[in-house]
């Protein structure tokens, strides 16, 4: 009997059919750690794409050195040639000034230079979207626009080396001045406005161009002939385009070329002769048209760029 007593006595519960388990929330953190994965993935490739090919590769080169050498020193620091191992000025040559070189044995101004090409080539590349940009509103404008959707036949938007040209041709039908005049039609007078406008969205500057058929004056050379008909038609559509509400600073020339770049070289006579050209100028032209008028340095061109020239790289980096 008592050993009956010392038995222990175990008591089972069923537990109802309608309850049912927990089943955690493990899914929950993984899945949560996958969003914070992916959110620092493409972080991490808009980081990588708004940086220029030279940021890159000192980020690249960073990450390449080891913290042991980049702390001790060694081969991929310094020369062994060095009195001291490690980077800085190599002092056991005896010329003063003599900088140390680069593990590849390259002259630091060889690398400056390489450095200045790739910063160019990705300022003129970001200065030809700004162009494309720009080409692309102003078709928009045109197409908006009711009035100058009309003439749209008669305005061409085209890349050249020199920039963006925007041209105003005339036509038998549909002149853009006063005979003989430089009296602007009310239709070319909003063209240029409208085109003004838009103008101030780049930072580049302009040349207005005025070109004329081969028809001559009765009074020939000796008095007033094409040259200065194109001259005085150029400067009516700066005032225009002015009026239109573009910075006047940015006019950077206003010439007249009478004939002598026809449209059509077959018929001097042909009308479309006669035109009004606005060229947006890239920076590697206006620095070449300032270099020749003497007033700036220049910039886009293989050696390293002078203190004079930096204003304009600002200018373009922004």
């Amino acid at each position: 009997m008592s050993s009956e007593k010392d038995r222990p006595i175990f008591i089972k519960r069923v537990v109802g059919k309608g309850a049912k388990g927990h089943h955690g929330g493990a899914w929950k953190l993984a899945y949560a750690d996958f969003m914070t994965a992916m959110m620092a993935f493409f972080l991490l490739m808009w980081l990588l794409s708004s940086t220029s090919p030279v940021q890159r590769r000192g980020i690249a080169e960073y990450f390449n050195m080891p913290l042991k050498a980049a702390m001790v020193g060694g081969k991929t620091v310094g020369m062994d040639s060095s009195i001291i191992t490690g980077g800085g000025r190599d002092i056991s040559s005896p010329d003063p000034g003599t900088t140390r070189m680069t593990d590849a044995r390259t002259p630091r101004n060889e690398v400056d230079e390489e450095a200045l090409r790739q910063a160019t080539t990705e300022l003129e590349r970001r200065e030809q979207v700004r162009l494309h940009d720009l080409q692309v509103k102003l078709m928009a404008a045109i197409e908006a626009n009711p009035t100058l959707q009309q003439f749209k036949q008669q305005i061409r938007i085209e890349s050249t080396q020199q920039g963006l040209r925007i041209e105003i041709v005339d036509t038998q039908k549909r002149p853009m001045f006063a005979l003989s005049s430089d009296s602007v039609q009310p239709y070319m007078r909003d063209i240029l406005r409208e085109i003004g406008r838009t103008l101030n969205d780049v930072p580049n500057r302009i040349v207005v161009q005025g070109h004329t058929d081969a028809v001559k004056y009765a009074g020939g050379e000796k008095g007033y002939s094409n040259w200065e008909l194109s001259a005085d038609r150029a400067n009516a559509s700066r005032r225009e385009l002015i009026a239109g509400g573009m910075d006047e600073a940015k006019v950077l020339r206003v010439l007249g070329l009478a004939s002598t770049q026809n449209l059509n070289k077959q018929n001097p006579l042909d009308p479309e002769n006669r035109r009004i050209s606005v060229i947006v100028l890239n920076q590697r032209s206006e620095a070449a048209m300032l270099r020749e008028d003497g007033t700036r340095g220049a910039v886009f061109d293989n050696a390293p760029a002078r203190a004079d020239a930096a204003p304009l790289f600002n200018r373009l980096a922004n």
